[in-house]
């Protein structure tokens, strides 16, 4: 486990398990919700983890590049999709690691996908910083994609502003339906309990709000500031809002991929995303 401190913003990674947050706090408050000793990062509501190289569902697990088809492993079997990517089930290296900031890495051979991701995490006085690089290290041009899976503490009456252009429907697996015009979200339990929600045209901002007053701004950039996806189950105690690069299964929903399709990213470059949650 890595430790990082800085001013009253304290955090633990854990890099063999995906390089997740175990816990994000800001004097003694849980940003994030704690993992418990001994839990798995990856199953339950807590921690935050990264997303690649593709996020949210695929549908059966379905990805062709360039006509030949593919099967990523499907491991939610109750939708028949594939979830979240494969990075957040390896170990990663650290690269560095001061008291305030961290850089992992890890690389992946998973035909037809084959990177490398380099994420860096830096704590100071105003909060967190974050950004995330996959490059393709492959022969061949490849649709990549990345997200950030959050899982925020979400007492009763806590708030959520985000301003979007679109919002999409969503089927029974929540998989993406149709798309409608959407100015995004601005309330509380209301308008958050329930949600599964996948946003496009998204300006990049998320303002959070607990209803002590404590508050704060997520404010993302490069392949973070189009979509989010967006999910507060109800009674969960947790708020999801993830910043990604495409739309839930966008590689076989042409519709999908209107609002938001994976990055072709040519042998030897990288797709980025960043962000910054400090204080509002």
């Amino acid at each position: 486990m890595i430790a990082l401190s800085a001013g009253e913003w304290h955090a633990t990674l854990l890099p063999e398990r995906g390089a997740a947050f175990r816990t994000l706090t800001h004097a003694g408050r849980e940003v994030l919700a704690a993992v418990p000793d001994g839990a798995d990062p990856n199953d339950g509501f807590h921690g935050a983890f990264v997303m690649a190289p593709w996020t949210n569902r695929l549908d059966g697990g379905r990805f062709v590049v360039g006509g030949v088809g593919h099967r990523m492993p499907v491991n939610r079997p109750q939708d028949g999709t594939a979830i979240h990517g494969l990075l957040r089930d390896l170990a990663w290296r650290v690269e560095d690691a001061s008291g305030s900031a961290a850089t992992l890495s890890v690389a992946l051979d998973h035909p037809p996908f084959r990177c490398a991701a380099r994420l860096r995490v830096a704590l100071d006085d105003a909060g967190l910083s974050l950004s995330l690089d996959l490059a393709n290290t492959g022969g061949a041009a490849t649709p990549l994609g990345i997200g950030w899976h959050p899982w925020f503490r979400r007492p009763a009456g806590m708030r959520l502003r985000v301003a979007t252009r679109t919002v999409f429907g969503r089927d029974a697996r929540t998989l993406p339906t149709a798309a409608r015009p959407c100015a995004g979200l601005n309330g509380a339990d209301a308008v958050l309990d329930g949600l599964d929600t996948h946003f496009a045209g998204w300006d990049g901002v998320a303002e959070i709000g607990w209803p002590d007053g404590f508050g704060i701004v997520m404010r993302c950039d490069g392949a973070w500031a189009t979509n989010l996806q967006v999910f507060a189950p109800r009674g969960g105690g947790v708020l999801c809002v993830e910043p990604v690069s495409h739309a839930p299964d966008a590689p076989n929903r042409a519709a999908a991929a209107a609002h938001g399709a994976m990055h072709v990213v040519p042998p030897g470059s990288a797709l980025r995303g960043s962000l910054m949650i400090h204080r509002s």
